[in-house]
């Protein structure tokens, strides 16, 4: 007896029980579109003095992050990405002017002579007098303050900072500085009044100040001579510190004596109520979703149609418990691709249940009726080795366009990447092994075998049947689906050509904010409040339950602040639900980087069926591709919805999921040429769409109770993306069908494949790995 089925329950166990772990004992990292906050990118730019690189923006990062810690925002987040971008996250802060105003301005470090201490801080609060002298706290007393003189050097003139260990006492560490030109006997006129002070006055001290925070008051030395000072254009400054105080204080000494300027490339601003709206409404539309879809695969396949529901519920915390412990940031758009991946995740399942219908229909039309029930279970393990190819071939061209979505989307869109591929990956693992387990163990019970008709795979199905009684001739009338198709698409060309595309902030730059009132406000009274505050060009509209969003092209943090205040005339108390800012430059850049990603996926799509499949099939594949995309943004262009990242990632998903339908037809295709090569193409290929025709239609109803869910209740920033998925798995299954398949056949036509050589079967043209290890298996099964 095969071990297998024991491995594969000790396998499913342990995904289960470590998911469980850490889904109860870790919490998901949400992004701020759905916990609130605002998200600013900073590009460095260069200076005089220093280039903008990784390493003089990671040096402006350690400044910025001082300063964030000033703002009081309770966990900040600040990275560097790339050469010169920086990403602040600032959770809850929802005044981005006060945001902007603290870690925008250029880092000022200054040095200071220490005239005294006190322990109560100056009617300035730290701000210069007229005479330049202020008061700071002092860093080595808590709750002293230092009385300091004048700016006697600034950060222009040190020309370097550098952490190094303490050659005298071999226990601490200090920071070396280097001055550049005239700072160098500044440093010593500064160090030379100092050491006239007696031992142990404050006034020996030099304060090193960045930002209006002493970072260090060092004392200068018993042996530097009075009116003479540090000389040589260099110093240390000692402390006590430990390895990395030493290296951040030199880093922050370097950062704000080598100032670099920062541009505000994008700005996000989310409210507190928008992300936990979201939040619920994703909830729910995957709960309503998933119990659609689990109600429709039990009625459709009965009893392993309710083990594939309770798949698909595991299948929802091993997901959850991949995301959590990879540490990813769920984002608004990667929530939507988390819910939309329980639609993909039936995908396998019933290309199995499918599957071991035709078998067992297959048996008992050589057997009769109850010796075929008796071996339930033959049909069931042929079902999961014949599904094998088709599941992975899908799978890995939805993973080409979720790892593009992850390296040139930007953003919360980066997120639904990272969803997305989790899901892929996952719903493998859930179709084909933990359904399989539980299917085995149900087949072998014994209540099972005497009623055949439970398990869901001795019925014909209602598709099947109306096929079986019909036999239509699809792909004979094929230059007739092609004309229909030219005509859809010369359809959406108009479309685009004619109304253009609605280009939203973050390809075209521009602001677009989205004001909540307490009061409800007529649009053309907010556009004329709009007009009087002095944006006569601002497009406004009315969004969701009656916000008014105000879109323009560039405008100040202040500026948006005034059209606030004008809207609060007409509608009460105004709060900013969402404020989106994106650079012209960075405009361009995610512009450049969409087009990109689309042709990437095309060619990737192109190279990966072209390896699996004959160079006619994958043709025809990415055809149907490029056919489904024009219709989806054809349809965008007429209906004039906004054209975004969101909508890039339903587009590239839409790419994934056409050529994952047509995959699984081609693969039933070369199936049948490995056992009839000679066989006449349309002949084959129209007998392969009718067999996959139930799981094509089963698979997409799955899918589309997902995206009606999470289009009535996603909301607004939801309820686009779901237009574009629906358009997408409707067009994706017809043109599978009425596309890809006859355009196969056509160029199969003129490029006949070369004869078949003695001694071999299948197709003779390109074959993956795969093909060639499966050709001498039971039916060409690839197991």
């Amino acid at each position: 007896m095969s071990r297998a089925p024991l491995w594969r329950a000790i396998i499913a166990l342990g995904v289960i029980a470590a998911s469980l772990f850490f889904a109860l004992t870790q919490s998901a990292r949400l992004g701020l579109d759905l916990r609130g906050g605002t998200q600013i990118v900073l590009e460095t730019k260069d200076s005089p003095v220093v280039k903008a690189n990784a390493e003089s923006t990671q040096r402006a990062l350690e400044v910025l992050r001082q300063r964030v810690d000033a703002l009081g925002v309770s966990e900040p987040s600040l990275y560097r990405s790339g050469q010169q971008r920086i990403f602040v996250e600032l959770p809850g802060l929802q005044d981005p002017r006060e945001a902007a105003e603290v870690i925008g301005r250029t880092a000022q470090l200054t040095v200071h002579p220490v005239r005294g201490v006190t322990d109560k801080q100056d009617e300035n609060k730290g701000k210069p007098a007229e005479d330049g002298s202020r008061t700071l706290a002092d860093p080595d007393q808590k709750g002293a303050f230092l009385k300091l003189g004048p700016t006697a050097l600034t950060g222009e003139g040190v020309k370097d900072a550098e952490a190094a260990l303490d050659q005298q006492t071999m226990s601490g560490w200090m920071v070396n500085l280097t001055f550049r030109g005239q700072a160098g006997k500044d440093w010593a006129r500064i160090t030379g009044a100092a050491a006239c002070a007696p031992q142990g006055a404050h006034e020996r001290r030099v304060a090193i100040v960045l930002d209006g925070k002493v970072l260090s008051a060092p004392a200068v030395n018993a042996d530097v001579a009075c009116e003479v000072g540090i000389s040589g254009g260099s110093t240390q400054i000692t402390g006590g510190f430990d390895r990395e105080e030493a290296r951040e204080l030199a880093a922050l000494v370097k950062g704000g004596a080598l100032p670099l300027p920062v541009e505000v490339v994008e700005q996000r601003t989310v409210g507190p109520t928008l992300g936990a709206d979201a939040i619920a409404a994703s909830a729910q539309a995957a709960i309503i979703g998933l119990a659609l879809t689990g109600l429709f695969i039990l009625v459709v396949y009965r009893l392993l149609g309710a083990l594939a529901t309770i798949a698909l519920a595991l299948y929802g915390l091993i997901s959850y418990a991949a995301l959590v412990a990879l540490g990813a940031t769920l984002t608004l758009p990667g929530l939507a691709g988390f819910v939309l991946a329980i639609g993909m995740a039936v995908d396998a399942n019933v290309l199995v249940f499918e599957r071991a219908r035709e078998e067992y229909l297959g048996v008992r039309a050589l057997k009769s009726a109850p010796a075929a029930s008796a071996h339930l279970d033959k049909p069931l393990r042929t079902g999961f080795g014949k599904a094998w190819s088709a599941v992975v071939d899908s799978n890995v061209t939805t993973l080409l366009a979720a790892g593009l979505l992850f390296f040139f989307a930007t953003g919360p869109v980066k997120g639904f990447g990272v969803t997305l591929s989790i899901g892929v990956l996952v719903s493998m693992i859930s179709a084909l092994v933990i359904t399989r387990v539980l299917a085995d163990f149900a087949i072998r019970r014994r209540f099972v075998r005497g009623r055949p008709g439970l398990t869901g795979i001795t019925s014909t199905g209602r598709v099947r049947a109306w096929l079986a009684h019909r036999k239509p001739r699809l792909v004979h009338h094929r230059r007739r689906w092609l004309g229909v198709s030219a005509l859809l698409i010369v359809a959406a060309v108009a479309g685009i050509g004619l109304r253009g595309l609605d280009f939203g902030v973050e390809f075209t730059g521009g602001r677009l904010v989205e004001y909540s009132t307490s009061r409800p406000v007529d649009v053309d009274a907010a556009r004329a409040a709009v007009t009087d505050a002095g944006f006569p060009r601002a497009v406004v509209q009315e969004s969701g339950d009656g916000d008014i969003s105000v879109r323009t092209g560039e405008l100040s943090n202040d500026e948006q602040h005034t059209i606030r205040t004008a809207l609060a005339k007409e509608g009460g108390e105004v709060t900013v639900e969402r404020d989106e800012l994106i650079g012209p430059s960075l405009g361009d850049e995610l512009r450049r980087h969409a087009l990109i990603a689309l042709g990437i996926a095309v060619a990737a799509q192109l190279i990966y069926l072209s390896v699996r499949f004959r160079w006619t099939f994958a043709a025809a594949a990415v055809a149907a591709m490029v056919h489904d995309v024009l219709l989806v943004v054809g349809l965008f262009a007429w209906l004039g919805k906004p054209v975004d990242s969101v909508f890039l990632a339903a587009l590239l998903t839409v790419i994934g999921y056409s050529v994952n339908d047509t995959v699984v037809v081609f693969d039933r295709v070369r199936e049948a040429r490995r056992r009839e090569p000679a066989a006449d193409l349309e002949t084959t290929a129209n007998k392969a769409v009718i067999q996959t025709l139930p799981r094509t239609v089963n698979t997409g109803m799955g899918a589309l109770f997902i995206l009606a869910a999470l289009a009535v209740l996603g909301g607004d920033s939801l309820a686009d993306f779901s237009v574009a998925l629906i358009a997408g798995v409707v067009v994706g299954m017809a043109s599978t069908v009425f596309t890809a398949v006859p355009i196969a056949v056509q160029l199969d036509g003129s490029h006949p494949a070369p004869p078949v050589r003695p001694g071999r079967s299948g197709d003779s043209g390109a074959r993956g790995p795969l093909e060639r290890r499966g050709r001498a298996r039971d039916s060409g099964a690839v197991v």
